[in-house]
């Protein structure tokens, strides 16, 4: 167990059970929110070095990890944004930051402009599919193969066939835990990502946020970031430039590099 792991908890929020893995202890507090198929322990690598300076707590969002999974739950954006809003307020932490990669960057906005009171936002790769514009790059089946796999059983070894260059360790992780993905709520996210025209938020956002863009995601492109700064000028935006999607797993000392001191100012 990592020495930066203080505790694993659920709390009742916002009408659900909501499992969190808190690193550090010491410092602002941050709610890490991960992506569409990433439990809370897969980012447990990021988690204990954010630990050094900050109270850090990964949330497994609803549908995933021991977080609540049901065929009834709403699994869209505003209940899922809602989810870290009732966390925040059930735990009292005063004005957090947020930081969400990928899906979890979309909840981070949503939940910013439904009211949630959050000092700061870092925004890592959002998927800015939309209506009427071009696709999220990955395919649904690559998650959903992945995880009726994971169901049966599934070993590193296995999973490398979808992560060829993650680590042995990130590998076994995911090979672990993928199943914990309730694959409805897997589906629904992804169309969301079509549905859902995340745009408008860049314009609410009122925290100071940052943008992070993966170099070689093809998740955002220089036509997307072009509309989002002018859709709202404040946004600082990094690039990791030799990164796919999944940044820290491509380039862990990059991620922090572009992330900087963004978090502590």
């Amino acid at each position: 167990m990592s020495a930066a792991l203080v505790s694993g908890a659920n709390v009742f929020a916002n009408g659900i059970r909501q499992h969190y893995l808190r690193y550090g202890g010491k410092g602002g507090p941050v709610i890490l929110i991960p992506g569409i198929t990433s439990p809370a322990i897969t980012w447990g690598f990021v988690a204990e070095r954010l630990a050094e300076r900050h109270d850090v707590y990964v949330l497994d969002v609803r549908g995933r990890g021991l977080s609540s999974t049901d065929p009834d739950l709403d699994y869209g954006l505003d209940a899922m944004a809602a989810d870290v809003i009732g966390f925040a307020q059930a735990l009292g932490l005063r004005a957090p930051a947020l930081l969400g990669h990928s899906m979890g960057a979309r909840i981070a906005m949503r939940a910013a402009t439904s009211g949630g009171d959050f000092s700061r936002l870092v925004l890592v790769d959002p998927p800015v599919s939309g209506p009427g514009r071009r696709p999220y790059p990955s395919k649904l089946p690559w998650y959903v193969d992945s995880i009726r796999l994971a169901l049966a059983g599934i070993d590193a070894e296995g999973m490398k066939a979808f992560c060829p260059t993650w680590t042995e360790s990130q590998l076994q992780l995911r090979a672990e835990w993928l199943h914990t993905c309730f694959e409805p709520a897997i589906v629904t996210a992804f169309e969301d990502f079509h549905k859902d025209d995340i745009f408008p938020d860049f314009a609410k956002l009122k925290q100071s946020s940052m943008l992070m863009v993966a170099g070689r995601g093809g998740v955002i492109s220089p036509e997307d970031e072009a509309e989002i700064r002018g859709l709202n000028p404040a946004i600082e935006m990094t690039r990791v430039t030799n990164a796919g999607h999944m940044i820290p797993w491509d380039d862990f000392d990059g991620f922090f590099n572009a992330l900087g001191d963004f978090l502590s100012r």
